[in-house]
């Protein structure tokens, strides 16, 4: 696997959207952000790469989520499995 993964597939296998459109139109829109070696940018293309180590912030459930990406997702999989591609960050810490 390699290691980076476009962020609209990442969203969908980390079960933080319910298919690609939808964490593509959540990108495009400029509801993501994303904590890169230290630099902090809103996210406006689909494509972009994540890899783990990466931060996070996005809406999610009517909040505010700060992630941090632990792995990159091989499928789209149970709960329990997409739960282990991230960790959920204090959202002040990451902004």
């Amino acid at each position: 696997m390699s290691e980076k993964q476009r962020i609209d597939v990442w969203l969908f296998r980390a079960r933080l959207a319910k298919t690609r459109a939808e964490a593509a139109r959540l990108i495009s829109e400029g509801g993501v952000r994303i904590v890169h070696d230290g630099v902090a940018r809103r996210l406006e293309k689909p494509s972009v790469e994540v890899t783990p180590g990466d931060a996070l912030l996005l809406p999610h459930r009517g909040r505010l989520a700060a992630l941090r990406v632990e792995a990159l997702g091989a499928r789209r999989g149970p709960a329990a499995e997409a739960r282990l591609l991230y960790r959920e960050l204090d959202a002040e810490t990451v902004a």
